[in-house]
């Protein structure tokens, strides 16, 4: 199982801030699963707006993280670091999204994904993500891969 670190994410994801939702790979089984961090700052520019005076993340942004886990986990499991201007991958499909817990800022987001199957260049991912070890929200994810400008 190996760990990433932000260096070592960044070349397998296009996005920069303030999009990119990963900090850090805790566990990673390329084609299996991927345990990854996602730090949650009060300096984020979604709080300012969601809610003032009570900054909660915004669950598209939870489900944006999963989805940038299950992109290190199919990009790693391809064996080449993808590069932004050849591909990228797509939402396809969310599905049974439930949110359980607020995530606010100072805490930490954990993302489990597991690839259930990939069949015709799609992908379907369970995801939970978790903070101090309870289910904050939960979803089965499909994502495509398709050259960049596709």
């Amino acid at each position: 199982m190996a760990e990433m670190d932000i260096y070592e994410v960044l070349k397998y994801l296009p996005q920069r801030y303030p999009v990119l939702m990963i900090d850090r790979v805790k566990e990673l089984e390329p084609g299996k699963r991927i345990v990854a961090i996602k730090n949650v700052s009060a300096n984020e520019p979604h709080f300012q707006g969601h809610f003032p005076g009570r900054p909660i993340m915004p669950g598209v942004l939870i489900l944006e993280a999963m989805a940038q886990a299950a992109g290190v986990l199919v990009f790693t499991a391809e064996g080449a670091i993808q590069q932004s201007d050849r591909m990228v991958y797509y939402y396809v499909g969310i599905d049974n999204a439930r949110f359980k817990k607020p995530v606010v800022p100072g805490d930490q987001l954990e993302l489990e994904v597991k690839l259930e199957r990939m069949l015709r260049g799609i992908g379907k991912f369970s995801c939970v993500a978790r903070v101090s070890g309870e289910v904050a929200a939960d979803a089965a994810i499909l994502l495509t891969i398709r050259p960049a400008g596709a």
